[in-house]
C-alpha cells in the first residue's frame, strides 16, 4: 500500500517519488558527462543511468495513468505551465552545449538527459499539486 495520499484520503502510487529518482539518476549522469567533457570518456555509465531514469519515469507515468479519480485538470493546468518554463531552461542548457561544441555522441546523451528534465520536473510538481485537490 502507498503512503502516498490525496487531500480525499485516497491511496495514490508513488509517482513524485518515483519522478525524483528518475531526477537524481539523470542529474548524476549529467555530472558525469559534464565533468568528462571535452576529453574522451566511457558513454556506458551516463548511457546506462539515462536507461535507469527513462524506465522510472515510465513506470510513474503508467502508474499515474492508472489513478482513475483524480484532479486531472489542475494536473494539466500546472503541468502545461511547468512544461513549457522547463522547456525553455532545457533548451537554453541545449543551447549552451552546442555553442561549447560538445562532441555529437556526448550532446546526444546529454539531449536526451535535458529531456528527462523537462518532462520530469513539471511531472513533480503538477502531480504534487494536484494530488492534494478535491475533486477536478
Amino acid at each position: 500500500m502507498s503512503r502516498s495520499h490525496s487531500g480525499a484520503g485516497r491511496a495514490l502510487p508513488p509517482v513524485a517519488e518515483l519522478a525524483v529518482g528518475a531526477l537524481a539518476l539523470v542529474v548524476v549522469g549529467g555530472i558525469y558527462m559534464a565533468a568528462n567533457i571535452p576529453g574522451p570518456a566511457s558513454l556506458a555509465p551516463a548511457i546506462g543511468l539515462l536507461a535507469a531514469a527513462l524506465l522510472v519515469l515510465l513506470v510513474a507515468t503508467v502508474l499515474l495513468l492508472g489513478v482513475r479519480e483524480f484532479a486531472w485538470r489542475r494536473f494539466r493546468q500546472v503541468g502545461l505551465w511547468a512544461l513549457l518554463a522547463y522547456s525553455i531552461s532545457a533548451g537554453m542548457l541545449e543551447l549552451v552545449f552546442a555553442l561549447d561544441r560538445v562532441p555529437a555522441a556526448q550532446l546526444l546523451i546529454l539531449t536526451l538527459m535535458l529531456l528527462v528534465y523537462a518532462v520530469d520536473i513539471p511531472l513533480i510538481l503538477a502531480y504534487s499539486v494536484a494530488r492534494h485537490q478535491i475533486g477536478g
